[in-house]
This record gives C-alpha cells, structure tokens and sequence, in this order.
C-alpha cells in the first residue's frame, strides 16, 4: 500500500505531504486507523492495486456520524473499476456501521478524482481557494458529501469496524468483488 500511496506523495499534489511515510510509518498509520474503521485492500493475481479507507472527518463528539474517505490506485490499474469497487464497499461498510454522511476531500487540480467521486453520487458542498501549496504553488481543495444513512442514524452512535458484524462484512465484500 505504502508503494501505491509514495508516488502520489512525491510526484502530484494529489496528497498535501511532502515526503512519502516509511513502509513501518505507513503501516502504523493502516494500523491505528483500523482500529475503528475499515481499511480495505483491492488485489489481482497477488498484487495490490489499490486500497480504501475511513476514518474520522472531525475531532469532537457531536461529529461522530461523519466519516472521510481516501482511496488510491496504483497508477497502472486507475480506470479499470477497482476506485469504484473500493468506494462502494467502503460506502456499505460504514451504512453497516450507522455512519450519517461520508466526506472525500480532493485537490481541486484532481479533476478526475472530482468527477469520479460526483460520478459515484457525491455532491460538491464546498470549495477552499488556496488550502495547501505545494510543487511551488497554491491549491484549492474540494469538499465532496454523501449521504449513507438518514437522519435516523443518530438514534445510537456508530459502531468501530470490529464491532461490525463479520458476515455482514464478507457478504458485502462478496457482492462487491463479484460486481
């Protein structure tokens, strides 16, 4: 995952780091992030080529119903179904879980991230002039929403992933890979 995810680091504005996370950092960081939410790996013949996860949009309590979502392909395998493939599992996930709205944040230079994302039912709410700078310039990021469950979701809080059902899961997995 780190090998898909360095490129887009060193090489794009696509990511606002500056510098690629260790295979260890990287890893860490999958780690801490699945201790509450999904973090789900695409692979064909063996190889990864791609990976999706979520994790919280906000830091205070009252925000527990919203989500963020990142995904990244390896450059080779972009366009053949697999963004989709991870979104929408993603997506199915985190309804499983009670989870209000879902938030991909994109550099505004990632057009095709924006029409991805509006492609898969997201609504632009916001757009940031100049929220990062980075390869010498600014860059405006693009707020993108959805929503997974209505507003009846606040009647408890969302579970963390491993309090989610495993053969739920599995069968969501199923039916997403063999679509």
């Amino acid at each position: 995952m780190q090998k898909i995810y360095a490129p887009y680091v060193e090489e794009t504005t696509v990511s606002f780091e500056y510098a690629a996370p260790s295979v260890a950092e990287f890893a860490a960081r999958m780690r801490s992030v699945g201790k509450k939410h999904p973090v789900l790996v695409c692979e064909e013949a063996g190889e990864t080529v791609g990976y999706a996860y979520t994790a919280d949009a906000f830091e205070r309590a009252a925000y527990a119903w919203s989500a963020e979502l990142s995904v990244y392909l390896s450059r080779a395998f972009c366009g053949r179904g697999y963004g989709k493939k991870l979104v929408t599992a993603a997506e199915e996930i985190l309804r499983l879980l009670g989870y209000h709205k879902l938030y991909s944040l994109v550099t505004e230079e990632n057009g095709e991230s924006v029409r991805f994302h509006l492609a898969m039912g997201y609504r632009e709410v916001a757009r940031f002039p100049e929220q990062g700078f980075k390869a010498g310039k600014w860059l405006a990021v693009v707020w993108l929403e959805k929503e997974l469950c209505g507003r009846e979701a606040c009647a408890r809080m969302p579970l963390f992933f491993p309090q989610a059902d495993e053969n739920a899961v599995r069968d969501i997995l199923s039916r997403v890979s063999e679509a």
